[in-house]
């Protein structure tokens, strides 16, 4: 009869439980009775205890056919299901958010474009307001005669992340250095940024941003703005 060979190699993998003699006939394509072996087909990065399967029935689903994850920062009850890469991706900001929970801060810096200030950027800042997350945003706490760039600083150091409103208005004023482009610079500089695609693509932020277009983060293309603004406002709360 033959023998596992889990005591002494281990079923960690699809390959080793496809050559264990005893196993192998038990275990599908993927090396697990259940889908995928719990994620295991998307490696052991540190943060996958942050996953846990989506409920299968009732419930809001975001992010398109793949929504299957739920974050261990989600609320009991909560209707917002995300993807696997979403969860992936904000997962690092999670745990930033987490080691500076002690401090007095802002919950996020909104990082727009100038031309968005009446438009997207304040319906986002607007549903996170609503939903209870201390948002920083230049159209209301830039107080008049108040330097912008010290202003701006200001608030950046008193946040916990900030968001980036990426939309065509945004793609056009980056090249011209300005104000976006300096706030985006020190954001980029730790695990404090989670980009927002609104109204474009990543494929055009990457034309002219390339290293901001390799931060995943989250997009309007498939969910609407306010299923956005409650994964923002989960990520944050403590």
């Amino acid at each position: 009869m033959a023998r596992c060979t889990a005591p002494r190699e281990g079923h960690r993998s699809s390959s080793a439980a496809a050559n264990c003699p005893a196993c192998r006939g038990r275990y599908g394509r993927y090396g697990s009775n259940s889908s995928y072996g719990g994620y295991s087909a998307y490696g052991s990065y540190s943060s996958q205890s942050s996953l846990s399967p989506a409920s299968s029935g009732g419930g809001q689903r975001s992010g398109g056919s793949g929504s299957n994850a739920r974050p261990r920062w989600s609320r009991s009850g909560s209707s917002v299901a995300y993807t696997i890469a979403e969860v992936r991706a904000l997962t690092p900001i999670r745990e930033n958010i987490e080691r500076r929970a002690s401090l007095d801060l802002r919950d996020v810096f909104l990082c727009h474009a100038w031309d968005d200030r009446q438009g997207p950027a304040k319906e986002l800042h607007d549903l996170l307001e609503s939903l209870g997350v201390k948002v920083w945003f230049s159209e209301k706490d830039v107080v008049l005669g108040t330097p912008l760039l010290r202003a701006i600083d200001k608030g950046l150091a008193n946040s916990r992340i900030g968001l980036v409103l990426v939309t065509p208005a945004l793609l056009r004023a980056l090249p011209r250095e300005g104000i976006a482009d300096k706030e985006l610079s020190a954001l980029l500089a730790g695990e404090r940024l989670v980009p927002i695609v609104h109204d474009t693509t990543y494929e055009s932020l990457r034309e002219v941003s390339p290293l901001l277009a390799s931060r995943s983060g989250l997009s309007t293309a498939e969910e609407p703005m306010t299923v956005v603004a409650a994964k923002v406002a989960e990520l944050v709360a403590l």
